[in-house]
């Protein structure tokens, strides 16, 4: 695994093998951050990493100069090695180990981007609930990007504030966005 661009572009990361994860394949973190770069100047983003695995996006995030970075994934393993990778790299990256939905329910901040990669076999409705706590609890500025990877026999499509979708083989990006009228922003505007 490697970080693809940044400051640290080029840098391998080496976790170990026993982590329960499935690591975002490089053309697939190439491809995203291509996306991405479209819409944001990443200097200074809030990112929330969601089942963050190895914290692989995490650090693409940080390379490019996005801070704060929050990874949260369940297996203390991966919540470790994350905090060992962001220590080496002085990546301003806070590692925890929760239940992504109980971490969802508490949370209060808000984030410039989410980035959710759950386990690919989770079911439609745990999607959904992801999407519903982050709305109702408002964790997305209203500018923000949440991005969901998941496997491409699950369609997401049908979801509240879904924007489009990229495929990559056998993995798809599912890209969120809110809605606003003209007029909304007109207002603010002139406010």
């Amino acid at each position: 695994m490697r970080i693809i661009s940044g400051k640290y572009k080029g840098r391998r990361i080496n976790p170990p093998k026993n982590l329960p994860v499935r690591p975002t394949t490089d053309m697939c973190k190439e491809a995203l951050f291509n996306i991405l770069n479209n819409h944001f100047n990443f200097s200074g983003l809030k990112v929330l990493d969601l089942f963050s695995g190895t914290g692989s996006i995490s650090y693409e995030f940080a390379s490019r100069g996005s801070e704060p970075i929050i990874s949260v994934d369940g297996d203390m393993g991966c919540v470790n090695f994350i905090k060992k990778t962001a220590k080496e790299f002085d990546f301003d990256i806070t590692a925890i180990k929760s239940d992504v939905f109980k971490f969802l329910e508490k949370s209060k901040g808000s984030y410039d981007i989410i980035f959710a990669d759950p386990p690919y076999g989770m079911e439609q409705k745990d999607f959904e609930k992801i999407i519903e706590i982050i709305c109702q609890n408002e964790l997305l500025e209203k500018d923000g990007m949440m991005i969901i990877e998941h496997s491409k026999y699950t369609s997401l499509e049908h979801m509240e504030n879904f924007s489009y979708a990229k495929n990559y083989g056998g993995s798809v990006f599912s890209f969120f966005e809110y809605e606003y009228d003209e007029e909304e922003e007109i207002e603010e505007d002139e406010n």
